[in-house]
């Protein structure tokens, strides 16, 4: 293991770095977290892409470092653990996802937060802590709608969609969206609206 992962940390070229996140993605073992996050940081698309991978199929167990070291300095490390959080779907990140969609500055962090909202595994949260859970993904979704950035909108829509899986949430998206098809005019918002109202 110390082998695959002083790869990375000697890899010269991105092709090598790719390479080297590879191997060590692949050994799925808890040991290589840290090594993969710290990929995050390092200026290589394509091998944070892969470490992404690797991180979400180590699932849960992977969570709270993701969550310890969220980086608050560089937006594209960010926007990777909020991806790769979003991906996992523990409801633990829950807090993190709500403040990054609203507060983060950066679009493509606040975005991936609130797509990942609406698909957390609210299964795993016993029924009173799930429903308080909800009710609070439902209230952030609903206040992004409103954001004057209509990247931000689309992302609330397809967060809330996937939040309607939940029977008791329907209505008030639905509802939301009915709302927001009367008001909002930009056409790629308006579009995925009428794609969720339409499932």
């Amino acid at each position: 293991m110390d082998e695959l992962i002083r790869a990375v940390s000697v890899a010269e070229t991105p092709e090598q770095m790719v390479t080297a996140v590879k191997n060590l993605a692949a050994a799925q073992d808890p040991l290589v977290i840290p090594t993969l996050i710290a990929v995050f940081g390092y200026n290589n698309p394509e091998a944070a892409i892969v470490a992404v991978a690797g991180l979400t199929e180590l699932g849960e167990i992977a969570v709270p470092q993701l969550l310890d070291q969220i980086d608050d300095y560089n937006y594209g490390a960010r926007a990777y653990s909020i991806r790769t959080i979003a991906a996992i779907a523990d409801p633990r990140a829950l807090s993190v996802l709500i403040d990054t969609a609203l507060t983060d500055f950066a679009p493509s962090v606040r975005r991936a937060a609130a797509k990942g909202l609406g698909n957390l595994q609210w299964e795993k949260l016993d029924i009173s802590e799930s429903q308080i859970a909800i009710n609070r993904a439902l209230e952030t979704l609903l206040l992004i709608c409103e954001d004057t950035d209509w990247s931000i909108r689309y992302a609330a829509i397809v967060g809330l969609q996937a939040l309607a899986k939940v029977a008791i949430m329907q209505a008030p998206i639905f509802a939301k969206f009915q709302l927001m098809l009367t008001k909002d005019t930009e056409k790629a918002v308006r579009a995925r609206l009428q794609l969720a109202l339409a499932q």
